[in-house]
């Protein structure tokens, strides 16, 4: 079989390869229905570079058709020398056979210039193909470092090209707040900088002196939210409260439980949280309202992830918060508030999209777990009814450690090889087969400490990407030696692209970071305090 056949990632479900192939050339014409003119111009401007194809319209060729009768993201293409029909249930399925269709190109015609002549011949077979799940995601943290918008364009783009359709943004954190939410100035022009930034793990104390910041404008949102929905990605926006909050308690102190200082510069969990006095919930509110008008997304990230409660046992206002609503104790502070949250996203017919904390006290009807705490709270939230997202650290972190080379850039967290991600299933064991369907797929998760650039980024995310892009695109049986053999063709598709991916041998002398020391954890460790960090979902309702 060709070997661009057998490289193809995520892998189709079925490939059958027969006879000669078809040529593409200056003059092959594309012929596509009116309801894939977006995919059709977005071919012309990806091809059309490196080949020279300006694909004009007409019939013969490349035919594009949507066909109703295969699963909406499903797609069929069938290649034989006298053209290329290509068949999708909507316009999301053909777009994903066109990615196909570039990975069955050589390399070369995946750079931006030309570079060499045609013509270009695609090897003839048919290939039917369709996701396992709907949710493939990938969560993006610029708030711990700032990514500019051209950057976030990029990953788009090759998240797109292995097939995955969710950039669960990280919009604000402790280190930075990235939006801006009219009525709040202060949030960009405070918020947004941090003094200094911690160089490497927070064990070791270490920091630079040069500020670190940035934001997105309303008109930027709007270009990565537009950018992505033509490469059928959509953007879920999420500013992490009630805790997570200290850059915005920065910017107003009177959002906080009297904290007056700067934007965190260490990484790690701040003390520092919303009162949910009145004046906090109603800013809350606001920015809700502003994602809700910049981000046409279902679903609105509200964070909940790691809030303490210290700070409330002695706050005068959220007492006062706890004796008008008749709360208990403080702990039952972050469940009311997420269910505020959720009856003002349901009034915009949206639903909270929230870290698994929230299932401790019971999460809103219809609101949608990212389980992250290990294997764990997927299953309870999928028990207790809720649709799930699996990205648990145990398998789908990618700041985490590659290997346990001491070159490795600023090494973190559990090793988590390209097999550990490539092993991952978002489905954990023991649920029903309607437990099982409340899984919605998988997210790679990009946290930022110690990824301070695009560069950065690259290393860390593939080809360990590659490996999740299978997990959630096809079976659930996988074979890591079927998957290893085609990587290296893959890689030069990467290559093509500009990816500073980490290679297969191992870190390079210039990819350590000497300044910028980690702190590795074993599994046993880890998986000893997710035990104790999810002791609280025993006493959540189910």
């Amino acid at each position: 079989m060709n070997e661009l056949l057998t490289s193809l990632f995520p892998t189709p479900a079925r490939i059958q390869a027969w006879g000669d192939g078809f040529a593409l050339d200056p003059a092959t014409p594309l012929d596509a229905g009116p309801e894939l003119t977006e995919v059709a111009g977005w071919l012309r401007g990806t091809l059309s570079p490196a080949t020279g194809c300006h694909l004009p319209p007409g019939p013969g060729g490349i035919h594009l058709r949507i066909d109703p009768a295969l699963p909406a993201e499903g797609y069929r293409l069938d290649i034989r020398p006298a053209g290329v029909d290509l068949h999708g249930g909507s316009a999301a399925g053909v777009f994903y056979g066109l990615q196909t269709l570039r990975q069955l190109l050589p390399p070369a015609t995946l750079r931006r210039a030309g570079l060499a002549d045609g013509p270009w011949t695609l090897p003839g077979g048919r290939i039917e193909d369709a996701p396992r799940f709907g949710w493939r995601g990938v969560m993006l943290d610029v708030a711990r470092h700032f990514m500019p918008v051209a950057d976030v364009l990029r990953l788009i783009d090759l998240i797109a090209f292995h097939k995955l359709n969710v950039l669960h943004l990280h919009l604000t954190d402790d280190q930075g707040w990235r939006i801006e939410v009219p009525g709040w100035p202060r949030l960009t022009t405070v918020g947004a900088w941090r003094p200094a930034t911690m160089l490497g793990s927070r064990q070791h104390e270490r920091y630079d002196a040069r500020p670190h910041g940035g934001f997105y404008a309303d008109d930027d949102l709007r270009e990565i939210v537009a950018y992505a929905a033509a490469r059928h990605v959509t953007v879920v926006p999420e500013v992490d409260m009630p805790g997570h909050m200290q850059a915005a308690i920065a910017a107003y102190p009177a959002l906080g439980n009297g904290f007056a200082g700067a934007v965190r510069s260490s990484w790690g969990i701040s003390p520092h949280v919303l009162n949910l006095g009145p004046g906090a919930v109603d800013f809350c509110l606001a920015v809700l309202d502003h994602l809700c008008d910049l981000f046409p997304s279902e679903l609105i990230g509200i964070g909940g992830d790691e809030c303490p409660a210290d700070e409330w046992r002695d706050s005068p206002i959220a007492q006062a918060r706890m004796r008008a609503e008749g709360l208990a104790g403080p702990e039952r502070l972050q469940s009311w508030f997420t269910a505020r949250l959720a009856g003002r996203l349901a009034a915009r017919g949206r639903r909270v999209f929230g870290w698994d904390e929230i299932l401790a006290g019971g999460a809103p009807p219809g609101a949608v777990i990212a389980a992250w705490r290990g294997a764990g709270p997927a299953a309870h939230a999928a028990r207790a009814g809720h649709a799930v997202v699996s990205c648990p650290d145990t398998a789908v972190y990618l700041d985490y450690r590659q290997s346990d080379d001491p070159a490795e850039p600023t090494p973190v967290g559990t090793q988590l090889t390209l097999a550990d991600v490539h092993a991952f299933d978002p489905i954990p064991p023991g649920l029903t087969p309607e437990q099982a369907g409340r899984i919605l797929g998988g997210q790679a998760n990009l946290w930022t400490e110690h990824m301070e650039s695009a560069r950065r980024v690259d290393y860390q995310a593939f080809p360990r990407l590659c490996a999740f892009a299978e997990t959630v695109w096809g079976p659930a049986e996988r074979d890591f030696a079927t998957f290893s053999a085609g990587l290296p063709t893959h890689l030069r598709r990467l290559d093509a692209l500009g990816v500073n991916y980490r290679p297969l041998t191992g870190p390079r002398p210039w990819d350590a970071r000497p300044d910028a020391p980690g702190h590795p954890r074993t599994v046993s460790d880890r998986l000893a305090e997710l035990r104790e960090m999810t002791a609280d979902l025993t006493q959540a309702p189910a």
